[in-house]
């Protein structure tokens, strides 16, 4: 239960918002959100599932009311509160934004900061070891040899370290750090371990020790994902100790499901153990022991099993290769199910990838107890540390990619997709490729039944009004104990927006359809200052941009000429001077953009934002849901389509002031039985 003395907090603070926060709205959906977030959390719908999934329209303040809910509950039961983002964009607006106006107006004394991963981090070890002149080439390992201005600027990151005017972390350097620089320098799991005294005060360590004394953490996805992979609490602290804010949830179950794929490059695969000899050898020379003769011989030995079996699928694609005659030079296994021919050499891939990652651990291990006895120097093992790193990562795809390529798959669940594509015709490169379609049952593993509570969020979780669709991809299931709320915007839209559903003469499959776009555009876009024109393509929009210069004289801010933030600023100092500014983007301009009052008051969609299934997990979900009798366009198509036209729309208006129109351009609106 919500406790009286946490209630009250929440009551004073929402009084010192009003009162003090210049232009303060109270909003009655941002109240209500305050008032379930609190009592989800706390407990009173279910004491031990205490999750919630919260649509809250644009515009109902959801961040100032996920805060609100859940921070003075975590306070006073000394628990964490972890707040997990898609975007860069949201992370930046609560850690420069959201949490410092929050703390101040609150008056609640908490502490916060961005947890970034560790390949956003130097290895101090490594930055030395690349900054020495003395040092070889061989030592450096730099993937291809670095220019002048290269070895210039790793000297200058040194330096900046040493002299603490620097934190060592890739996002604060006021300049690009190039991959190549980079590559050599990050801090990773394998040869930067806090548990040697060398590595123990590598920023990425230092920031982890600060993580204990944070009340509020903000995170990616992707961050989230990696440390419940690894079973929570390994890079966060543990789940049962937290309460998760996952803010823009609808992009979780998408992320989840490319974290959990697998990939691997025949060609490419064959080619890296080819080397595995070569940093054997290196680390012979490198710590005279004994113990490592025996796990190097091995080592060896699988690598060349594992070499044999990958030229034994190689000839396998290739011996099929009309496999690959289509436009996409790509093979999908119906329902995930591999030929025997195929099966068998996975089975021996795995268990060769499998020995070889054995004996590469062991190795590792041997060398790092070295390291921590003190048998060697730090400074000659640092670079075998690195190459063993390295070759452990993709030691560890290999057996990733194997193992589900055999595993067999559930009755009651859908299969894993498995695919091979030729992505080189002159090399004769194959990919592998392995998929789950369904991720709910790691969510349900990893954070549901281990969270101390979790609050979903976002302006589009419903689809066709509603909850269903999210649910399932979420691993939710019926009547468990989670709570549903959908907040609507407090927006005036009846006097506020118009919704024109444009009186086109033919439908987007049309081949004339990009020429009545472009006669649509030349009466809509005249005489407006503000102007954002959705495209479902990169091509279409190109084509009408191309018209509308030639033809029309139009000027023209487009997506992909110039960068995002580039293309912003112009269009805002456009408007600032009263000057007509027309923005032409696709997919990635209907989220996350935001442009309220002036910058915006006409919105254009061209074509309703129907997703071809054209990716082997789209298709094979397809396929599963044919397979259980149902229908993909209208269990897939159509929600999915329903939630991007809701992001689209909501790029209009940001704030109740916020005036304009919006016009659609798709006849199936109306024509269509789903419209």
């Amino acid at each position: 239960m919500l406790a009286p003395e946490v209630q009250q907090t929440i009551k004073n603070c929402f009084k010192q918002f009003k009162t003090e926060i210049p232009n303060f709205v109270a909003r009655k959906e941002q109240n209500y959100m305050v008032a379930q977030t609190a009592k989800i959390l706390a407990g009173e719908f279910n004491r031990t599932r205490r999750i919630g999934v919260i649509e809250a329209g644009t515009g109902t303040g959801k961040s100032l009311a996920y805060c609100l809910g859940a921070i003075p509950l975590a306070l006073s039961l000394g628990k964490k509160l972890c707040i997990s983002t898609a975007t860069v964009a949201l992370q930046e607006q609560l850690v420069q934004k959201d949490l410092p106006m929050f703390r101040q107006y609150s008056r609640l004394d908490f502490s916060y900061a961005l947890i970034k991963g560790r390949a956003r981090y130097i290895c101090s070890s490594k930055l030395e070891l690349a900054a020495d002149e003395n040092a070889s080439s061989e030592q450096t390992l730099w993937q291809q040899k670095p220019d002048h201005s290269d070895i210039k600027l790793v000297k200058e990151l040194w330096q900046a370290w040493l002299d603490k005017e620097w934190n060592g972390e890739r996002d604060s350097w006021p300049a690009t750090i190039s991959n190549l620089i980079w590559a050599q320098i990050q801090c990773d799991k394998f040869s930067c371990s806090k548990q040697l005294a060398a590595h123990s005060q590598c920023p990425f360590h230092k920031a982890r020790q600060e993580i204990d004394k944070l009340d509020v953490l903000i995170v990616n996805h992707s961050l989230l994902l990696a440390d419940l992979e690894l079973g929570g609490g390994k890079i966060l602290p543990e789940p049962d100790s937290m309460f998760y804010i996952i803010d823009e949830a609808h992009h979780l179950p998408e992320k989840t499901r490319d974290f959990s794929s697998a990939t691997t490059a025949l060609l490419s695969s064959i080619e890296w153990l080819s080397k595995i000899d070569i940093m054997g050898k290196k680390i012979s020379a490198t710590l005279k022991s004994d113990q490592l003769i025996g796990p190097l011989l091995k080592l060896s030995d699988h690598c060349n099993e594992l070499t044999s079996d990958l030229k034994l699928v190689k000839q396998w694609a290739t011996a099929n290769s009309r496999l690959f005659d289509n436009e996409d030079k790509r093979h999908r296994f119906e329902h995930g199910v591999l030929p025997d021919s195929l099966l068998c050499l996975v089975e021996n891939n795995f268990n060769s990838s499998k020995s070889a990652l054995k004996y590469l651990n062991k190795v590792h291990q041997i060398i790092l107890e070295a390291y921590k006895d003190g048998s060697i120097s730090p400074w000659k093992i640092e670079s075998v540390l690195t190459d063993i790193g390295f070759n452990l990562s993709k030691m560890e795809a290999q057996y990733k990619l194997w193992q589900m390529l055999k595993r067999i798959d559930s009755k009651n669940g859908a299969p894993t997709v498995r695919w091979i594509e030729l992505s080189d015709d002159n090399k004769q490169e194959y990919h592998l490729n392995a998929s789950p379609i369904e991720v709910g049952y790691f969510l349900e593993d990893k954070l549901w039944s281990q969270a101390q509570g979790v609050i979903m969020c976002s302006a589009t979780l419903t689809a066709l009004n509603s909850f269903d669709n999210f649910r399932r991809s979420a691993g939710l299931k019926t009547n468990d104990g989670t709570q549903y709320i959908k907040l609507n915007a407090p927006f005036d839209f009846k006097n506020n927006a118009k919704l024109i559903i444009a009186a086109t003469k033919v439908e987007p499959s049309s081949d004339k359809f990009t020429d009545e776009v472009i006669k649509q555009l030349k009466k809509r876009l005249n005489n407006q200052t503000a102007s954002l024109v959705l495209f479902s393509s990169y091509w279409q929009m190109n084509q009408v941009a191309k018209h509308c210069r030639e033809k029309f004289k139009m000027s023209l801010l487009v997506q992909g000429e110039a960068s995002r933030t580039s293309l912003l600023t112009q269009h805002k100092k456009n408007c600032d001077n009263d000057m007509p500014s027309i923005l032409f983007g696709t997919s990635s301009f209907s989220e996350g953009l935001d442009l309220p009052g002036k910058y915006l008051t006409n919105l254009i969609i061209t074509k309703l934002p129907f997703a071809v299934p054209n990716s082997p997990v789209e298709q094979a979900h397809a396929e599963y849901i044919k397979s259980r009798q149902g229908n993909p366009f209208m269990v897939l198509t159509i929600p999915d389509a329903s939630r991007k036209l809701i992001q689209s729309c909501g790029r209009l208006l940001r704030n109740e002031k916020d005036t304009g129109t919006i016009t659609i351009l798709d006849r199936r609106l109306i024509s269509k039985r789903y419209g």
